[in-house]
């Protein structure tokens, strides 16, 4: 009886399985840390350093911590005091915010998620109407629920308002709100109407050659010099209206460069079918810009999201504001590190659940950016 394998040709011989040192765990590092000798170099580098900075990082952060208590005599010295962030994590969180009505902060992020997690829901057949809620009826509820004043709820002016809270009303604001405005300029320095592309270049190029800083300060402290005597914005309102604008201006440019990206035959072909102006751009060319500008888009969020901090310098006390000022009582002096670092943690958290979801969005999408970052 023959003792061939039933996949043997004749003439050809069969497979052998590959080297045990270029699969498993052995490949995977050969390949991708040992591939050559300077990455076999920096490989080595990178280890020392790893030994060199976590297990010191891990004894003060965790292991020789303090946890429980109330006060900083419960803190040892040796290690982190994390009760400082105990201490004071409702006013990181919160701000001044009345403590008694925190409940309608909660209540308003609690809808915001509530109706934001059936748009991840592939087979959810009215993200449309959900979507619209999201940018026209929640907004309203927020403000009501923020501000009060009515149905018997008591009146909260914004100067209480601040902590996380605070960095993310105008994270959200200024992300909502720049993402249209950079569309329209972006449109507006590609039109061929001299007028409107000139406007469009004059704003994008102003606002981008001053830093963010110099923004809020001009909003917070000049624009009230040209107002009638009598009539007064809410500095919140201003230094959103600040933020939103000047995110708008670097997202126009990124909107601009996916729009150059598109070839001019998606031009012509909508055309020849007989779309109009705005039909074409909103059907055929910003679709296909946006998806190429996905990272763009979303590096511009987390720059956002960051700048937030600025606004500590016209007095908005946002959550890196309210651990400075806890830092600085007299009853905590010496623990801005515990600060410091959990105020790291918390931007990293949601800056990096940004950069994941755009991947999300990239391999969703099939924009043909690379796979598995």
């Amino acid at each position: 009886m023959s003792t061939m394998p039933e996949s043997f040709e004749p003439g050809r011989h069969p497979d052998l399985p590959p080297p045990p040192l270029e699969v498993g765990v052995i490949g995977w590092l050969r390949h991708n840390l040992f591939s050559s000798p300077l990455n076999a170099v920096l490989t080595v580098l990178a280890l020392g350093l790893v030994y060199i900075l976590v297990p010191p990082l891990v004894q003060w952060a965790l292991i020789d911590a303090d946890w429980i208590g109330e006060t900083r005599e419960a803190c040892s010295g040796e290690g982190a005091c994390w009760v400082f962030i105990k201490v004071w994590f409702w006013q990181l969180v919160f701000g001044l915010y009345t403590p008694d009505e925190r409940w309608r902060v909660v209540l308003a992020f609690a809808i915001l998620i509530a109706a934001a997690i059936p748009l991840f829901v592939p087979r959810f057949k009215h993200k449309a109407w959900l979507g619209a809620f999201l940018l026209i009826g929640f907004p309203v509820i927020a403000y009501f629920l923020f501000v009060g004043d009515v149905l018997g709820m008591p009146l909260v002016e914004t100067p209480l308002w601040g902590g996380l809270f605070l960095t993310l009303v105008i994270a959200g604001v200024g992300i909502v709100l720049s993402l249209p405005f950079g569309v329209a300029l972006a449109l507006g320095r590609r039109s061929d109407m001299p007028v409107v592309r000139a406007l469009s270049i004059a704003f994008i190029e102003l606002w981008r050659g001053v830093p963010l800083i110099t923004v809020l300060f001009m909003a917070s402290v000049m624009f009230p010099l040209f107002l009638p005597e009598g009539m007064n914005f809410d500095k919140l309102l201003r230094a959103l209206i600040a933020v939103a604008l000047f995110s708008a201006a670097y997202m126009a440019e990124v909107v601009r460069g996916g729009l150059q990206a598109i070839p001019r035959g998606q031009y012509e072909a909508a055309q020849a079918v007989g779309l109009g102006y705005w039909r074409m751009m909103t059907f055929v060319i910003l679709p296909q810009a946006l998806k190429h500008v996905i990272p763009g888009i979303v590096n511009s969020f987390i720059a956002l999201f960051k700048d937030t901090t600025l606004v500590l310098i016209i007095g908005l006390f946002d959550f890196l504001g309210m651990l400075q000022s806890a830092r600085s009582n007299p009853d905590w002096l010496g623990y801005a590190s515990e600060g410091y670092v959990f105020a790291a943690f918390v931007f990293w958290m949601f800056c990096f659940s940004m950069s994941r979801y755009s991947q999300h969005l990239e391999r969703k999408l099939e924009t043909g950016h690379e796979r598995g970052m």
